[in-house]
């Protein structure tokens, strides 16, 4: 404790640098339209291509783990551990996950939420995140935050190549073993270009993690066998660009990751889970003389595989379009219609009690919806400081009746030449269908299911002083109706059943962040997350957390940084398989300082090495699963 103290002032000061939020001059995700930074009336987060360099060989889930306002549990623990997207009090349900422009789901996953363990980071090009109701944008689920992955460009010379090797140890802080084995192995490679019009960009990866357990063996036990982690994953994007204003293109990829996991008892167990994906879609944009039009669409393919004491087989379809039409009525004011629709269906086999063969208990026939969503935005960026972003989302939900949300979000600005003071303010409704799981499952399903709804404020202040320096505080306020839990209706026959709870939770807090860079290649950066929620909803957020860090680029070519992390004590709930209950535990707080370090050997070599976990820290993100200790990578990066 006494060392994160220090840590935590330190860091408060300035010393070190962290995962920070770019300071940009132009943003994207919350009105569809590049605008200056100043006038979005949000707070927006962008992992970009140089940190993403930086970064190579940690996972997405570890890279957004680091942004402000946000939880990823399960991130530092094996890497095969599901994870869990925490913000702002919201769950995985709330978040919406999006790849090149197109929300992503899985329909046979409880929250029907998208698994970010099957996008490899190799293959990213940048990351923005938007915090806060934005469903009026982006559509049922987008509660709490849209997550925003765009995939790397094809290179503008006709033949490009890059080839990216990682290897490193992957070692709990238990292990006891002063060897440093190479268990964790990163390959990448992509080849892309441009012929004219006509563009490509093909690339290939697979990541293989051994080495440690999913489950912490018990003291004075030997170790449990480790999980493994293996993933292959294929894109391939071909493109034309008719003439300056008009673009096509179609990408076709697959995904296959296998892990191993342990049994929900804290036992050893030789569990594996495997999921496969197949993905296809497309894109289009007119550029016309008062505005644009864009049309994405996205279908995926996914079948999970579960070898366990319980087994179970998955398979889930899914269709996502959404084109929108932008239009400048003036130099000040831009308004956007746009369409979206989704299409989701699965299906589940199960071995009944007593049987040996698989039998079909859910059946896409039954679990399936489609939703189409048409909805306004309109924004007004003025010539003395006031800007509004405004819009309204109806969804016409093939369950549901039609509902409508929508978002108010005011901001101005105070600017004197290079500096600037944002003030900015919102209100966002957002609404949750429940999901075609917590509907259709024959044990645990409930079709009288209402659909959650979700009520954000926020408020802050924003300053930039020569684009190079930025100071932001945003506070925020959420409000929950229906919440879908899963609750206990008859403890004595185990009779458990999602359903919908009278109450009103409720969240708030405060996310701040600061981040400086100075001329002579020096970048500061922290930032820290108070989050306040109902008792009962606050399982595995920390109330405090801290990132922060610093970086120093010398030259070109070489650079050094160090990050730090910071969770406070969280609260978890585990099944107690003795006595057939939930039982609560206090996780401890913790914090864990790494350090990574590249340089540019010639204009095609690149090399780089790490150091995660520097002083060892022994924590839990779940109860009595593993976590990584200190642990070496390194690679290198030959470019063509």
């Amino acid at each position: 404790m006494i060392r994160n103290l220090i840590f935590f002032s330190l860091f408060i000061t300035g010393t070190t640098f962290a995962q920070k939020a770019e300071i940009l001059d132009s943003v994207y995700l919350d009105t569809k339209i590049p605008i200056a930074r100043k006038n979005s009336g949000k707070v927006i987060a962008t992992i970009s291509a140089e940190t993403l360099e930086r970064s190579t060989g940690k996972t997405v889930a570890q890279l957004i783990n680091e942004v402000s306002g946000i939880e990823i549990n399960g991130s530092r623990s094996n890497d095969g551990q599901n994870l869990g997207y925490f913000v702002r009090g919201g769950r995985n349900r709330q978040v919406v996950i999006m790849v090149d422009g197109v929300q992503l789901n899985d329909p046979s996953q409880i929250s029907n939420d998208y698994d970010l363990r099957l996008v490899p980071a190799s293959s990213i090009e940048t990351i923005e995140i938007i915090k806060g109701a934005s469903s009026v944008l982006y559509g049922s689920g987008a509660a709490t935050a849209v997550i925003s992955i765009t995939t790397k460009k094809a290179s503008k010379r006709p033949i490009a190549a890059t080839v990216t090797s990682t290897f490193g140890s992957n070692r709990s802080s238990e292990n006891e073993d002063k060897n440093y084995k190479f268990e964790e192995f990163t390959n990448y490679i992509s080849v892309n270009g441009t012929l004219k019009k006509f563009f490509y960009n093909g690339n290939f990866s697979n990541r293989y993690v051994d080495g440690i357990s999913a489950i912490a063996a018990p003291e004075g036990q030997d170790r449990f066998e480790a999980d493994v982690f293996n993933r292959f994953d294929g894109r391939i994007n071909l493109g034309y660009r008719f003439n300056n204003d008009i673009t096509i293109s179609q990408f076709f990829a697959f995904d296959k990751f296998k892990a191993g996991f342990d049994d929900f008892s804290f036992a050893d167990a030789e569990n594996r889970s495997i999921t496969e994906q197949m993905k296809t879609g497309g894109h289009f944009e007119w550029k016309y003389a008062k505005g644009t039009y864009v049309f994405n669409d996205s279908f995926t393919w996914i079948e999970r595989e579960i070898e366990s004491s319980f087994p179970a087989t998955y398979d889930s379809k899914s269709y996502t379009m959404d084109n929108y039409l932008t239009y400048n009525f003036s130099s000040t004011i831009t308004g956007l219609v746009g369409l979206n629709y989704n299409n989701s269906k699965f299906n589940s086999f199960t071995i009944p009690f007593g049987e040996t063969e698989f039998a079909q208990d859910i059946d896409e026939d039954t679990a399936k919806l489609h939703y189409i969503d048409p909805y306004i935005n309109v924004t007004y960026i003025s010539d003395f400081g006031l800007n509004l972003n405004a819009g309204a989302r109806v969804n016409i939900h093939s369950i549901y009746d039609t509902h409508i949300v929508y978002n108010v979000n005011p901001s101005y600005n105070f600017g004197i030449g290079e500096t600037n003071l944002k003030v900015l303010g919102s209100y966002s409704t957002a609404y949750i269908t429940p999901s075609l799981f917590q509907l259709y499952d024959p044990l645990y399903g409930n079709e009288n299911l209402l659909p959650e709804e979700n009520r954000t404020i926020e408020g802050g202040l924003e300053f930039t002083l020569e684009n190079d320096l930025r100071i932001s505080a945003v506070y925020f306020n959420r409000n929950e109706d229906n919440f879908v839990d899963f609750v206990t209706v008859d403890p004595d026959l185990f009779i458990f059943q999602y359903r919908n709870i009278d109450e009103t939770f409720e969240a708030s807090g405060v996310e701040v962040e600061a981040s400086k860079t100075f001329d002579f290649g020096l970048q500061l950066s922290a930032n820290y997350t108070n989050t306040q929620a109902d008792e009962k909803f606050a399982l595995r957020i920390p109330e405090h957390k801290i990132n922060a860090g610093v970086t120093y680029q010398y030259g070109n070519g070489t650079s050094i940084g160090v990050t730090y992390q910071y969770n406070s004590e969280r609260t978890d709930s585990f099944f107690n398989s003795e006595t057939f209950a939930s039982e609560n535990v206090i996780l401890d707080s913790y914090g864990v300082l790494d350090l990574t370090l590249s340089t540019q050997i010639t204009d095609n070599i690149k090399i780089f090495t790490g150091i995660s976990n520097i002083f060892n820290s022994e924590y839990e993100e779940l109860f009595r699963f593993q976590t990584r200790g200190r642990n070496i990578r390194s690679g290198f990066t030959l470019s063509f």
